[in-house]
């Protein structure tokens, strides 16, 4: 069953200085075309797989609220035509930007059903804001979050990261103080990574990026763990924190290794055993579109040892970790059985708990997730 759909929208109005994901500048975009071949594009996968009963919907990007408010409209109307988000318990997510967040833009939202928004904050501290290519100041993110409650929305999820160039433990506190006096019910906290065709990964092969040490990043993400907690949200993957009962269901379809559609230019999707992404370059992509409907780049299907390992390095980002008796449904074999030296190795180094129920990580191993995932790649 294919319980989600990813949709990319590649336009943004600003580019920031880490992003590597697939992007183009909105001025002089095809963009109502591109809207038209998303819609028709969603029309020929779900007609091919004769199913939606979708749990959860989410729009990325790029940057999803750079489109205007007739477009955000045209969007939702396919959306609503192809993938049917009548159920009420679908999760319907956008992700924003503060202060492109106008009132027209969160009613038009708000009215065609979409009930989670996630705001792309990073910091509240303007200068680093500034540092990182982000347009927004704090005062855009308080503006952005009055409105939202405003218009309706009490579902709302906040992007914070650390290990900023110049970011000290200090300022990454004082933006958590400001991010737990806000009516928000979800967080991600990301540590950077300098992804290559970045500003950031061109500076540093210059000598140009000066970032936190190793040792007060990881004090970041320790800060952050022992903060959460004590605000009451509750970390129930590597990175995000949630008030019980507002976790990302969609981010989850990722970690339970769940089947999704990946709508767009660069979008990747998983159905039924095969693993595709779209062609990047949005013209190219509507071309293709317009031809057959689809627009596949690549096209894996993923072999059971390959499955396995996937259930193993992405269940073990959840809190909950990788439950025994879900991996014994699933592939018809005991989750010791197919990795006993990694499993015995891991749980010596004091890096995962290996019980009855699930195996996962322990708060030394959450520290060391990458080292961790890594053991259950190509290896079985």
């Amino acid at each position: 069953m294919i319980q989600s759909a990813y949709i990319h929208i590649p336009f943004c109005h600003h580019i920031c200085h880490y992003c590597d994901f697939n992007k183009v500048f909105f001025k002089q975009q095809p963009v109502d075309e591109y809207i038209e071949m998303l819609v028709k594009e969603m029309h020929h996968t779900v007609q091919n797989n004769k199913q939606v009963s979708l749990k959860t919907i989410f729009i990325g990007g790029g940057t999803p609220t750079a489109l205007s408010v007739s477009q955000l409209d045209r969007l939702l109307e396919g959306i609503h035509k192809e993938l049917l988000p009548t159920n009420d318990l679908v999760e319907f997510a956008v992700e924003a930007n503060p202060g492109e967040l106008t009132l027209d833009k969160l009613l038009v939202l708000k009215n065609a059903g979409v009930n989670r928004l996630s705001i792309g904050v990073q910091s509240f501290n303007d200068e680093l804001l500034e540092r990182i290519g982000r347009v927004h100041r704090r005062e855009d993110v308080f503006r952005t979050l009055q409105q939202a409650e405003q218009v309706g929305f009490d579902n709302m999820s906040i992007d914070l990261m650390y290990g900023l160039p110049g970011q000290t433990v200090n300022d990454f506190n004082e933006s958590l103080n400001i991010a737990f006096s806000l009516n928000v019910k979800h967080f991600s906290a990301y540590s950077l990574i300098v992804e290559p065709k970045t500003v950031f990964y061109n500076l540093m092969q210059k000598g140009k990026l000066s970032l936190p040490p190793q040792d007060q990043e990881a004090q970041m993400y320790e800060l952050a763990m022992e903060q959460m907690e004590k605000h009451g949200f509750r970390q129930y993957e590597i990175s995000n924190y949630a008030i019980p009962g507002f976790e990302s269901n969609h981010n989850l379809t990722y970690w339970n290794n769940d089947y999704y559609y990946g709508f767009g230019a660069g979008a990747h999707g998983y159905m039924n055993g095969i693993r595709t992404s779209n062609i990047g370059p949005i013209k190219k992509y509507m071309e293709q579109i317009e031809q057959t409907g689809e627009a596949y780049n690549s096209q894996n299907i993923v072999s059971k040892e390959e499955e396995m390992e996937e259930e193993m390095f992405l269940g073990l980002r959840k809190e909950a970790g990788v439950s025994k008796s879900i991996f014994n449904k699933k592939f018809n074999v005991q989750l010791v059985d197919v990795f006993p030296e990694q499993i015995e190795n891991l749980a010596k180094l004091g890096l995962i708990v290996n019980d009855d129920q699930s195996i996962r990580l322990t708060h030394k191993g959450k520290l060391l997730g990458n080292e961790v995932f890594q053991e259950f790649i190509g290896l079985s």
